[in-house]
């Protein structure tokens, strides 16, 4: 759903620089936000693999994977369509803001409760298919229970994010939730289902904190209605139907592969595949901590007709998150075997699908946020037909590849569907939006912070190898070329432009 036609505005330039200093000051916060929540996971991933090893981490992968994948259907999209509608409307016990709450957490909650109780009953026939385990009933049964607290957290998160600042979403997503988690699974001791609990667990204190936090912008207190009309049915419900579909292959497109290697190639392949993912998908903390800054603001500016304010803020994050993650992924694909080691022994197998991965991410933030691009511009449906694009190409070749290749045909497929779904998402945004999105500025940052990294990382494993002390003597070279950078006047004159444009001025 497109909805109403904005009004095309011309692009003030003055204006357009403030956009892009607003989005530069919440950039700043979301990657703090996002840094904290990758070695949060990072941690986490190391607890859970050292602590169960590669067949028991991949049992409790599956299970994280089957609430994901669950929790994104249910939700049906409704989240998303918070972060696109609420910067829309009027907050406050005057406004019509707060009337969008039940519309959109009652259907969801609905569904969930509905989807637990039958999941719960029938987990002891689920659980041989899913989770090769012993344990297996018991963890799904976990994770059907846990799914409408799970929901709950997802939409009222998604209003947080939409109408507070963005300290708030991304102290309670970034920080406490991933914070938490490996506290309590090390608390836990052993056994695979009472650390599932232990993972769960602060899912209901976000709950708790999101709620509190919409209290005061919705005007809650102060006796905002909250009956919806037909029309915020509608208008919420148009956009969000197609985003439900999309919503769960986006938060099921690594676990879908984690399933298949448990189902076609045995829980260690999926342990294996899921631990290679887990580093690939760090890297994409970044656009991720960028995207929860910028979306109700790319929202804001494109209902408005502010379309070139709005493709600017896009073009200057897009140039951020390339700078920042080309780097990460090259010495990740040149590096595998020194990352992987720190999980163990058993997880040698991974370094070429994690090399795999690290190519596909590399396209996944060259494009940028241009998947947020299309949804806050109400296109709904075009994302939706790039996300099925991507999810038959994974299932497809993953069928095919994962009996005889394991793990690493389970890279292959993902990585096949997340080329096309990028490509697909930006054809669509570029019709949507009417303007170029990509421009030379973006292509000189792909050049230079891809080239200049792949020369070191290369020259580093050939002289020491592609184990940890490679990767340290590349990351030491790196370091030193940067600072070797910041001799040059014109690199520093655009390092304080760029301080100058994220320090907050005066009203």
């Amino acid at each position: 759903m497109t909805g109403p036609a904005a009004p095309v505005v011309a692009a003030d330039p003055s204006a357009g620089e403030r956009e892009v200093r607003r989005s530069a000051r919440n950039g700043l916060v979301g990657l703090a936000g996002a840094g904290v929540n990758g070695v949060l996971g990072f941690v986490l991933t190391v607890v859970i693999v050292r602590g169960f090893g590669a067949a028991g981490s991949g049992v409790l992968f599956a299970a994280i994977g089957v609430i994901s994948i669950l929790g994104a259907v249910c939700c049906l999209g409704a989240d998303t369509a918070l972060v696109w509608a609420l910067p829309r409307r009027r907050n406050g016990a005057g406004g019509d803001a707060a009337r969008l709450l039940p519309v959109a957490l009652l259907p969801a909650l609905l569904l969930s409760v509905v989807v637990a109780a039958a999941g719960a009953l029938a987990a002891e026939w689920l659980a041989p298919v899913l989770l090769d385990s012993a344990d297996g009933p018991a963890l799904l049964r976990l994770a059907f229970l846990a799914l409408p607290v799970t929901v709950a957290m997802t939409v009222l998160l998604a209003a947080v994010r939409a109408l507070r600042p963005v300290w708030a979403v991304v102290g309670i997503q970034y920080v406490l939730v991933p914070l938490a988690r490996p506290v309590l699974l090390l608390a836990a001791g052993a056994g695979v289902v009472v650390g599932f609990g232990g993972w769960l667990l602060p899912v209901a204190i976000a709950v708790v904190a999101a709620a509190v936090l919409l209290i005061r912008p919705l005007g809650l207190a102060a006796g905002a209605r909250l009956r919806p009309t037909g029309e915020d049915w509608r208008v919420l419900w148009g956009f969000a139907l197609p985003r439900a579909a999309s919503a769960a292959i986006d938060a099921s497109s690594m676990w879908v592969g984690v399933l298949l290697c448990s189902a076609l190639a045995g829980a260690t392949q999926s342990g294996i595949f899921a631990a290679a993912g887990r580093y690939a998908l760090a890297g994409l903390l970044i656009m991720q901590g960028l995207r929860v800054a910028v979306a109700p603001q790319l929202s804001r500016l494109l209902g408005q007709g502010r379309t070139g304010d709005a493709v600017l803020v896009y073009r200057r994050v897009t140039i951020v998150i390339i700078i920042l993650s080309w780097p990460a992924y090259l010495l990740l694909a040149v590096f595998a075997p020194g990352f992987l080691s720190l999980f163990g022994g058993g997880f040698a197998g991974g370094a070429a699908p994690l090399a795999v991965l690290a190519g596909a991410m590399m396209v996944n933030s060259g494009v940028g946020i241009v998947q947020t691009m299309l949804l806050m511009s109400g296109n709904s449906r075009r994302h939706l037909l790039a996300t099925l694009v991507g999810l038959a190409l994974t299932l497809g070749l993953g069928a095919l590849l994962i009996p005889a290749h394991g793990a690493l045909g389970a890279a292959y497929a993902w990585t096949a569907g997340i080329v096309a779904e990028n490509v697909l998402a930006a054809v669509a945004a570029r019709v949507a939006v009417g303007e170029p999105l990509l421009n030379r500025s973006m292509g000189l940052a792909a050049a230079g912070a891809g080239g200049g990294t792949a020369v070191v990382a290369v020259l580093c494993a050939v002289l020491v190898g592609r184990g940890v002390a490679g990767l340290v003597l590349a990351l030491v070279v790196l370091v030193l070329a940067a600072a070797g950078l910041l001799l040059d006047r014109r690199v520093r004159r655009l390092v304080r432009s760029a301080v100058t444009m994220i320090r907050p001025r005066p009203a």
